[in-house]
């Protein structure tokens, strides 16, 4: 597999990897439509998602408050760039949400 020979990591097998596809068969951006740690919704065809290289996706205040690190790997997080017109309505955002609050802090 080129992308293990290249980057040192296993992928799961093609046929597993996300259905979104360009038209030269490259895996596309899933567009997550909410923030992990608010659960504001973040259309895919809008500005204001901010995602890490695992594609990881905040609102841009969770993004500002995590001073722009992914809390889940550390990683740099960058504005999410948006997918519209034609382009959204061949490959829709996906569905799923990942709202994940961060634990409740205990008084101290």
């Amino acid at each position: 597999m080129r992308y293990a020979v290249l980057y040192g990591t296993a992928l799961p097998a093609p046929s597993r990897l996300r259905e979104g596809r360009s038209k030269d068969g490259t895996p596309m951006l899933e567009m997550r439509p909410d923030c992990e740690r608010c659960g504001t919704d973040l259309p895919a065809d809008e500005a204001g998602a901010f995602i890490c290289s695992f594609e990881c996706t905040f609102c841009a205040d969770c993004a500002e408050k995590l001073d722009d690190r992914c809390p889940n790997c550390g990683g740099e997080l960058m504005d999410r760039p948006a997918r519209v017109d034609d382009n959204l309505l061949r490959h829709p955002a996906s569905t799923q949400r990942r709202f994940n609050p961060p634990p409740a802090r205990g008084r101290g």
